[in-house]
């Protein structure tokens, strides 16, 4: 089977082992994963860019198949600049699929030959979020389960442990 490179984006702050279960399993599905980072100025950020983007390269260091990037502006964009046109996005739930369907549809817009893959998380993954782990880690709590060993470490420094 030949491999299909496909692009998993986000904004990844932090990245979370949700995260990496869908990278996973996209790599499993396809082949050839690219994690891109790419800005959102919507959101605030817990980690700069740059951080963010040392964490991912970390979290997929020995990962073979998956290749970390970074990226600014459309999506649409860097998938044609590349010769890439599969995005593989994870879905917790019923709101996930809305936000993803529309997203979807402007991808489609902006570059008719992009294809959206929605891979549903698995249970255990189901309630995880990088603004729930942000808000968490807010309060003070634990949350060194939720993300890879290197984010618990860069979370702990910010915290001043």
């Amino acid at each position: 089977m030949t491999a299909i490179p496909v692009v998993y984006a986000g904004s990844f702050d932090p990245v979370t082992n949700g995260h990496i279960d869908i990278a996973r399993r996209a790599r499993e599905v396809f082949g050839n994963v690219v994690v891109l980072l790419i800005a959102n100025g919507n959101k605030r950020s817990l980690f700069s860019e740059d951080e963010r983007f040392a964490l991912l390269q970390q979290t997929f260091k020995d990962e073979p198949g998956i290749r970390v990037d970074r990226a600014c502006g459309l999506l649409t964009d860097y998938l044609k600049e590349r010769g890439l046109r599969v995005l593989v996005r994870g879905v917790r739930g019923p709101e996930d699929v809305a936000h993803e369907m529309t997203n979807a549809h402007y991808n489609k817009k902006f570059f008719p030959l992009a294809e959206t893959v929605l891979l549903p998380c698995r249970a255990e993954y189901a309630f995880l979020s990088s603004s729930a782990v942000r808000e968490a880690f807010g309060y003070g709590a634990d949350v060194s389960d939720l993300v890879p060993p290197c984010v618990a470490e860069a979370l702990a420094k910010k915290r001043g442990g």
